[in-house]
């Protein structure tokens, strides 16, 4: 066939004239291709691609090659193999270009979800840099669409869907889905194949979205995650510590970090200062709530939660009532007597102190249940060790 013929001049002329090191692998490409061994010559593409010196050659090898077996090749290591070549192209509007063939091919292939979604998503992101935005969004909608339907998709399918969605809602200042997003592609990837560059850039933003997210009163899950590490030794460990004095809901710690000259170089904080403030003290009654026994939730007088909170007492009922209307806690108030009486505070991640204080409350109630049942044995009411028998 003329193909053939093409494809072999193809491979033959370009294994002249390629670096020594790639030589091995178009003489691989032609002998595998000429038995029809395709899944074995996608993996020499692979092997291929991974070598740094492969890269000016590979939207050639994609034009002149793998075009003419691409429906015989793995669909996801075909977008892969895309994806890696439309990196070389400079020029965004071509880079976009030659991705959009896989995007529209795999478009009309039904069983391709996975790979039609990588597409999309790896498209989605050069529409992202190229500031348009709104072709971005649809891209993000549409593949997003797709994957609810899907039972199980690979993990590098989900981590480009999260990492360009996570991108878009950081560019739009979408605090809540970009923290959303971002803790979903660091669940999709191992923290070992991110640079400790970037491990440290998404642990910041991700405090930051955290400390700034309307609604984000749980900071658990990045609490927990290791990534929050990557900044335990570097120029933004108090970021850290602002998210750990956030969560315990302490006055002193937030007061003393934003005074410092890490803090008050970050305009975005410093301008989002009532926010922070009024977020801290929900955040303090939250920790008020959680420090005290069931009797004394049953009737928590203003001036204590004002105490707590740093909040005068005629700001106390709006605090309570703005904390109950975001779910934070339940209950009710007695603007009579100034008292709130709290049935349930939301959950959350523990720090070592808060864990204290639920280990001291379990031996309290321990000590105060011994106590009774010794009482009850004296006065002849219980036999614990007929019971026990």
């Amino acid at each position: 066939m003329q193909v053939d013929r093409d494809v072999t001049v193809y491979l033959s002329a370009t294994r002249k004239s390629a670096p020594a090191e790639l030589r091995e692998y178009y003489a691989a490409f032609e002998e595998l291709y000429d038995k029809k061994l395709y899944h074995q010559l996608t993996l020499e593409i692979n092997k291929f691609v991974a070598l740094p010196a492969a890269a000016p050659f590979l939207v050639p090898l994609y034009n002149e090659f793998v075009s003419e077996w691409q429906k015989r090749m793995n669909q996801l290591s075909l977008v892969l193999f895309v994806t890696k070549a439309s990196r070389t192209i400079k020029d965004p509007g071509q880079s976009l270009a030659f991705l959009d063939i896989q995007v529209e091919r795999l478009r009309e292939l039904p069983d391709e979800r996975g790979p039609f979604v990588l597409a999309t998503m790896e498209a989605a992101h050069i529409k992202l840099v190229s500031s348009d935005f709104e072709g971005c969004k649809k891209s993000i909608e549409e593949a997003g669409k797709i994957l609810a339907e899907l039972s199980a998709v690979e993990t590098v399918v989900n981590a480009s869907f999260y990492r360009v969605a996570a991108d878009y809602y950081k560019a739009k200042a979408l605090y809540p889905l970009f923290y959303h997003n971002a803790l979903l592609f660091l669940s999709s990837v191992s923290l070992d194949d991110l640079s400790s560059v970037e491990k440290v850039e998404r642990a910041f933003d991700l405090s930051l979205s955290a400390l700034l997210g309307d609604g984000l009163y749980n900071f658990g899950e990045l609490l927990m995650h290791p990534i929050l590490d990557s900044l335990t030794n570097s120029s933004s460990a108090w970021l850290r510590q602002l998210l750990f004095a956030f969560n315990s809901g302490d006055n002193d710690a937030f007061e003393k970090i934003s005074k410092s000259g890490d803090f008050l170089k970050m305009p975005l904080l410093v301008s989002s200062m009532p926010f922070l403030t009024q977020k801290l003290c929900l955040m303090s009654l939250m920790e008020s709530v959680f420090r005290r026994s069931k009797e004394e939730r049953g009737r928590l007088p203003f001036t204590a939660i004002a105490k707590d909170t740093r909040v005068a007492v005629n700001e106390v009922e709006h605090l309570v009532m703005k904390a109950l209307s975001l779910g934070l806690i339940r209950g009710s108030i007695d603007e009579i007597d100034e008292t709130v009486s709290v049935t349930w505070v939301q959950p959350r991640v523990l720090e070592m102190s808060q864990i204290k204080t639920i280990r001291d409350r379990l031996a309290e109630w321990s000590g105060n249940v011994k106590e009774k049942v010794v009482a009850l044995e004296k006065e002849g009411l219980v036999d614990i060790s007929a019971a026990a028998e």
